[in-house]
């Protein structure tokens, strides 16, 4: 952005001061004042992301119909179904033991 910074007043949760000061004392922060301007700038990349998504959707939507809510279950079906686990993962299933019949 601009290299000519513009002084401002704001009134902030206190949480995230405290998340601010952390992340300078930490070194992950150059100043408190940077820490504002990234999580600023994050935000507007992300306002520009979901706007960027919405006229997709609106173009796909004019050219082929509005998507509907069973398209949309079949669709996260089909992505579970070929989701590929990176990291983590499920733990193994404990073997089946058979309980003894008391006499």
């Amino acid at each position: 952005m601009s290299t000519r910074k513009e002084r401002l007043t704001v009134t902030v949760d206190p949480g995230y001061v405290e998340a601010g000061n952390n992340a300078v004392a930490e070194g992950r922060a150059e100043s408190l004042s940077a820490w504002v301007n990234a999580a600023l700038a994050e935000k507007i990349a992300r306002e520009q992301r979901l706007a960027a998504l919405a006229e997709a959707v609106a173009a796909y939507e004019k050219k082929h119909g509005v998507i509907s809510l069973q398209e949309l279950a079949d669709q996260a079906r089909a992505d579970r179904e070929t989701a590929r686990v990176i990291r983590g993962g499920t733990r193994p299933a404990r073997p089946k033991t058979r309980r003894r019949k008391s006499a």
